[in-house]
């Protein structure tokens, strides 16, 4: 509930500081005299946008400032838990502050600890429901149609549990979506994998076996060049009679063994020799052996250098290196043997989703049943309410039209609030039929009838009752009344019908300080309120008629 409401320098409010009540609280003055700015600027402080406008003239900075009592397990009182933001000296009482800039921006508070608009707005739902002259409008749309009969079903757990399973169905739904695409993916890569190794396999390359490729495509390429230095080397070594290395060194080993036999210390180069000579002959001999070797064969060579080309054309498709085909090829094998058949796990997954759909059409099944005779309650409810808004022969009706094969977290249902204005005339849909005035009645009346179902403490009304006058605004007055009594009313209004049945009443009234506008808001003792709804009544003239009058208003009311 709204205690108190504290704006400073806001629009042409120099200083305002009210103190609210429980019960119905109207708020009347002459038009143009400011009595909206309340309900705006406590409009921002419940996250509404600001505007550089809304500061005084001259002024650094807007101020505005609201209280509200709490009720514990509120849901108000949850969230503040929640987001860890209640005053935990006094969590009964949430303070909410919103200051305007010269430069245009705002601060947000809640219990004095800055906050974004967006949460302002999110407590703001859970506090206050303003209903301006245009919220009627909100009654055309289906979505509000729907949230209205829900509202007034009070069905919250089945909502709930609707909600609940329809998010089930949807992320088993996108498992199943996700899960065949994997099986798809699964499947190509199967396949890929399996064409890979097949190729790799029909290739066989072996072990180390490019290396030995490059070494016989090394040698069959130089095979002249090859033949031609063994030649010469072995021309060198031993077979040139002449002059060669082994016969060079066998006639040096027959000088130092006649120098050894003359002087002992030649027995080392001897020994030195001896291995050199054995060296060269044993060089020689492998360079026979393997000058033997050497063929010269154009076939062979075309056979190694196509595998070559082979295994470079596969390295390359894969993106390798031809040496490490084999391990490539080793790793494909590994991972095509690992690929799982995900079919069971898909049959699996898809009854699960089937099972979770049908647990959601039985909730939408359970809550259609619900809001089906919630809405012949409401509807004939609303009718009677209406008829004694003069509205006499109006009938109001709500249709639900209903699909289980288009189910959202909200049900199977669609809502449509339907009138039948006067008799003899088919029942169309409210924005088809209803005129603003009719409008106004039937929110107003829906209000009413929902107020007890709602969790919201308070209600305000900025001049809901425009365009009636007489008997009508009388029983506008008793219903915004009787709504007082179920939770805290504020009502705006320049009806005096409407005025004398508020159990508080504030008059607004603008004047001018220094060649600059002000405005204050007064609360009423009960003899000034006579002489506010005689003023209503009767214009700037007030005459003992109505006086009269407004006292008389003021003794039916009570």
């Amino acid at each position: 509930m709204l205690t108190q409401l504290t704006i400073n320098n806001f629009a042409i409010v120099r200083h305002l500081d009210i103190e609210l009540a429980q019960g119905m609280s109207v708020i009347t003055g002459e038009t143009g005299a400011g009595k909206s700015i309340a309900i705006d600027a406590l409009g921002i402080c419940l996250g509404q946008r600001t505007e550089l406008s809304m500061l005084r003239e001259g002024q650094e900075r807007a101020d505005v400032c609201v209280t509200f009592h709490i009720e514990p397990q509120s849901p108000a009182s949850v969230w503040l838990k929640q987001q860890e933001l209640e005053d935990q000296d006094n969590p009964e009482s949430c303070i909410l502050r919103r200051i305007i800039n010269q430069d245009g921006r705002s601060k947000a508070f809640i219990n004095s600890t800055p906050v974004s608009v967006a949460q302002l707005k999110e407590l703001g739902a859970y506090l206050i429901h303003i209903n301006g002259q245009h919220a009627s409008q909100l009654l055309l749309k289906p979505d509000f149609q729907l949230q209205t009969l829900d509202t007034f079903c009070s069905h919250a757990a089945l909502l709930s549990q609707m909600k609940t399973d329809y998010q089930q169905w949807k992320s088993l739904q996108r498992q199943v979506e996700e899960f065949k695409q994997k099986c798809a993916e699964n499947e190509a890569r199967k396949q890929l994998l399996q064409y890979q190794v097949d190729e790799l396999d029909e290739f066989n390359l072996q072990e180390d076996e490019f290396i030995q490729l490059e070494e016989d495509h090394k040698r069959l390429s130089n095979s002249e060049q090859l033949t031609s230095l063994a030649q010469s080397l072995l021309g060198i070594l031993s077979e040139n009679d002449t002059v060669s290395a082994d016969s060079l060194l066998y006639r040096a080993t027959q000088y130092v063994d006649e120098l050894a036999e003359l002087d002992s210390r030649y027995a080392e180069i001897q020994t030195m020799l001896q291995d050199a000579l054995i060296q060269v002959q044993e060089a020689s001999s492998e360079v026979q052996h393997l000058a033997s070797d050497i063929e010269q064969d154009p076939y062979l060579l075309e056979e190694i250098e196509q595998r070559m080309s082979q295994a470079i054309h596969l390295a390359k498709k894969h993106y390798i290196s031809p040496e490490n085909l084999v391990e490539f090829h080793r790793s494909l094998k590994v991972e095509l043997e690992q690929l799982i058949d995900y079919s069971e796990s898909e049959d699996e997954l898809i009854q699960q989703e089937k099972l979770a759909f049908t647990q959601m059409q039985a909730s939408a099944m359970a809550l259609h049943h619900s809001r089906e005779t919630g809405a012949a309650k409401l509807a004939e409810q609303v009718t009677q309410s209406i008829k004694q808004l003069a509205m006499e022969n109006a009938q109001f009706f709500i249709r639900l039209n209903t699909d289980y094969s288009k189910v959202s977290a909200n049900g199977a249902d669609n809502v449509q609030f339907d009138l039948q204005s006067n008799l003899g005339q088919s029942a169309q849909s409210l924005a088809k039929t209803a005129s603003g005035g009719e409008l106004s009645r039937i929110a107003l009346a829906i209000q009413v009838l929902t107020s007890d179902k709602s969790a919201i403490p308070t209600l305000i009304f900025d001049e809901i009752d425009v365009g009636i006058s007489g008997a009508t605004a009388s029983v506008v007055g008793k219903l915004l009344r009787r709504l007082g009594s179920q939770c805290q009313v504020l009502c705006v209004t320049h009806l005096a019908q409407v005025a004398s049945y508020g159990n508080h009443h504030f008059v607004v009234e603008k004047f001018t300080v220094d060649e600059k506008t002000e405005t204050k808001m007064t609360a009423l003792s009960a003899q000034q309120r006579v002489k506010a709804l005689a003023k209503l009544l009767g214009g700037r003239k007030i005459t003992d008629t109505a006086l009269a009058n407004a006292q008389e208003m003021l003794d039916l009311a009570s």
